[in-house]
C-alpha cells in the first residue's frame, strides 16, 4: 500500500502536495469534459448572431422585404384574439405577441396543446389570417441555430442524465480550482512568467498564465452554473413542500412562475379588449409590450398580464435579466400585480438565483461584455488544453507507474483523448457549420442530421486518434481544422450566394463576425499545424544519432 501510494503520489508529503495530486487528476479525468463544456459556452455567448448566419433565408428576407406597415398593436391583437378564440377556446392559456420592441415584426400566437407542450401559430400582419409553414419567409431550413452550443454546454444533449454529469463536472472544476491555488505558492509570478520553446515549462507557463488571468471568472462561472440548477441537484425541499413526482414538479413550477395565479370561477365571461389593458401595463412598467397573456380565457376569473421588452440599454445597467409586468383583473380592470423590470417575484432568494443566471448567461452589460465574457471563456478552454496535454508532456518518457501493466497502453488512450478533446471538437464545432449548409433544406428532421455531423465528426476525430500515432493525429486533425475553418466563407458563397464583402457593405455584422472569428481560428490551428510538423521534424532529426548509436555499437556518427 505504500509502495502504490509513493508511485501515485497520493498521502505523499504534506498538504500541498496532496493538493497538487488532487489537481492533476481530479483535472486530468474532467479535463476532456469541461474542455468541451467551456468551448462551446465560449461559443454560445454569440449564440444570436450564430443562428443568424445559420438561417440565411431569413436574415436575406428581412433585408429586402421589411415587414408591411399601417397595421397597429391594437389591430394584431385583436385578431390575435379572434384566432385564439375560434381555433383554441379550450386552451387554458393564451399568450399573444403582437410585435417585436421597435413595433414591427411577426404577429405570433402561443397556447398549451393537450400535451401541456408550447404550442405557436403566425398571423398575417396585412389580414390577421393564419400563415401555413414557412409561408412569407421562403423555404426556411430547420435548424438548432446556435442555441446547439447553448444545449450541450449545459446538458450535453442529453437531459437531466447530462444536467447531472456536467454539474459533478462543474464541481470537479471548483476542486481543481482551489487545488491549483494551493498548489502554485506563486501564482502571481507565474502569472507574469513565460519562457518560450522550453518544452514541458513552455505549457506549465501557459497553463498558469491563461488561469491567474481568469481566476476569478472561472470561479464565477463554475459557481453560478451549479447554483443556477441547484434545484435540480438538490430536490429535497421541493419534494417535501410539493411531493413527488410529475405532479410535484408540476406544482412547483406553477408556484414559481405563476404566483396569485386564481383557480377557474366556472362562470363564463368573454375576453375584454386587450389594447387598454396593454396600454395601462405599458405605462406601469416603462416599456414596450412584448406578450399579453390572458390566463383561464373566457372564464370570469380570468386575468391579464402584459409583459414588456428588455432594451440593450436597460440590459446593460441591470444584473436581474427579468422584464417589467403588469398583471389585471379581466373582469374589473383592477391592477393585481406590477413588477419592475430587472425585479423577481418570490423574493430575495429568487432574485439570487436570477443574478446568478444573469451572471452567467452574460444577459446584461452589452456587447462589450459578451467579448470579455467571449475572451476569459477561450482562455478557461486554453487552461484546461495546456493542462491535458501538460500531463502528457510531464509523463510522455517518464511516468511513475500509476496504473500497473496497463500504463503505457493507459497514457495511449490518454494521449487519443487529448487529441480528440481539443482538435477533434474544433473540427466538429466547424463541421457543425458547413451541414448548415450542404445538408439539403427540405430533408425531414433536417436539425437531427446537423447534430449527427457534430457528433459524427467528434467520434471520427476519436477513433483518428487512437489510430494514429499522437503525433499524426495533431498534425492531421489540425490541419483538417484549419481547412474547414479558412474554406467557411467560400462554402457559405457557392451555397447561398452570400460572401464576406457584400455583409460588410450591408452592414450584416452578425454573419460577418462568424465568418470573421472563424477565419481566425483556421489561421491558430492553421499555426498550430506548422509547429507541430516542425517539432515533430526536429523529433525524428534527434532520434537519428541515438538509433545510429545502437546501431554502431555505441558510436553516434555525427554527420553534417
Amino acid at each position: 500500500m505504500a509502495a502504490q501510494q509513493k508511485a501515485s503520489g497520493a498521502g505523499a508529503g504534506g498538504f500541498r502536495q496532496a493538493q497538487a495530486w488532487l489537481h492533476t487528476w481530479c483535472g486530468l479525468w474532467f479535463s476532456w469534459l469541461l474542455f468541451a463544456v467551456l468551448l462551446t459556452g465560449t461559443l454560445a455567448v454569440f449564440e444570436e448572431p450564430i443562428t443568424h448566419w445559420m438561417t440565411p433565408e431569413h436574415h436575406a428576407e428581412e433585408a429586402a422585404a421589411p415587414a408591411p406597415a399601417g397595421t397597429n398593436r391594437a389591430q394584431r391583437l385583436a385578431w390575435g384574439l379572434a384566432y385564439m378564440e375560434k381555433h383554441h377556446p379550450g386552451a387554458g392559456m393564451w399568450e399573444l405577441w403582437p410585435a417585436d420592441a421597435e413595433g414591427a415584426g411577426d404577429l405570433r400566437v402561443y397556447w398549451f396543446d393537450e400535451k401541456r407542450q408550447y404550442a405557436v401559430a403566425r398571423l398575417d400582419t396585412a389580414t390577421g389570417q393564419p400563415l401555413a409553414a414557412g409561408q412569407g419567409r421562403g423555404t426556411a431550413r430547420d435548424t438548432l441555430g446556435g442555441h446547439h452550443f447553448v444545449d450541450f454546454h449545459y446538458e450535453l444533449h442529453a437531459g437531466k442524465a447530462g444536467l447531472w454529469v456536467v454539474g459533478i463536472a462543474g464541481m470537479a472544476m471548483l476542486v481543481a480550482l482551489v487545488s491549483g491555488v494551493v498548489t502554485h505558492r506563486r501564482i502571481f509570478k507565474d502569472f507574469f512568467t513565460f519562457r518560450a520553446r522550453k518544452g514541458q515549462r513552455s505549457w506549465l507557463d501557459a497553463h498558469n498564465a491563461v488561469a491567474v488571468l481568469t481566476l476569478p471568472f472561472q470561479f464565477m462561472i463554475a459557481y453560478t452554473g451549479i447554483a443556477i440548477s441547484g434545484m435540480t441537484f438538490m430536490p429535497a425541499g421541493i419534494a417535501a413542500y410539493f411531493g413527488t413526482g410529475s405532479e410535484g414538479a408540476q406544482a412547483y413550477r406553477a408556484a414559481l412562475n405563476e404566483p396569485g395565479k386564481p383557480r377557474p370561477s366556472g362562470r363564463a365571461m368573454a375576453v375584454p379588449d386587450l389594447e387598454p389593458f396593454a396600454r395601462r401595463g405599458q405605462e406601469l412598467m416603462g416599456q414596450p409590450v412584448r406578450a399579453v397573456v390572458i390566463d383561464h380565457p373566457g372564464d370570469a376569473a380570468a386575468r391579464i398580464g402584459v409583459y414588456g421588452w428588455n432594451g440593450d440599454e436597460s440590459m446593460r445597467r441591470r444584473l436581474s435579466p427579468t422584464s417589467g409586468m403588469a398583471m389585471f383583473s379581466a373582469a374589473t380592470g383592477e391592477v393585481l400585480q406590477v413588477r419592475q423590470p430587472g425585479g423577481v417575484d418570490g423574493g430575495g432568494a429568487s432574485l439570487a438565483q436570477s443574478v446568478m443566471g444573469g451572471l452567467h448567461m452574460v444577459q446584461f452589460g452589452g456587447l462589450a461584455l459578451k467579448w470579455l465574457y467571449f475572451l476569459c471563456g477561450l482562455a478557461g478552454s486554453a487552461m484546461m488544453a495546456t493542462g491535458a496535454i501538460l500531463f502528457m508532456v510531464k509523463r510522455r518518457d517518464r511516468h511513475l507507474g500509476e496504473f500497473g501493466a496497463a500504463t503505457a497502453r493507459m497514457y495511449r488512450l490518454i494521449e487519443g483523448l487529448n487529441v480528440a478533446a481539443i482538435a477533434g471538437l474544433g473540427v466538429a464545432c466547424v463541421g457543425y457549420l458547413w451541414a448548415n449548409r450542404l445538408v439539403p433544406v427540405g430533408l425531414a428532421h433536417r436539425s437531427g442530421w446537423e447534430l449527427a455531423a457534430f457528433f459524427g465528426l467528434w467520434g471520427l476525430a476519436l477513433a483518428h486518434a487512437l489510430v494514429r500515432a499522437p503525433a499524426a493525429a495533431w498534425r492531421e486533425q489540425l490541419g483538417l481544422l484549419a481547412l474547414l475553418c479558412l474554406l467557411l466563407p467560400a462554402l457559405n458563397w457557392l451555397t447561398v450566394g452570400d460572401h464576406l464583402p457584400a455583409q460588410m457593405l450591408r452592414g450584416d455584422w452578425e454573419s460577418a463576425g462568424v465568418e470573421l472569428l472563424c477565419m481566425a481560428a483556421g489561421l491558430a490551428a492553421a499555426w498550430a499545424w506548422r509547429r507541430q510538423g516542425r517539432r515533430g521534424a526536429a523529433g525524428r532529426e534527434s532520434r537519428q544519432p541515438r538509433r545510429r548509436a545502437r546501431q554502431g555499437g555505441g558510436r553516434a556518427e555525427m554527420r553534417p
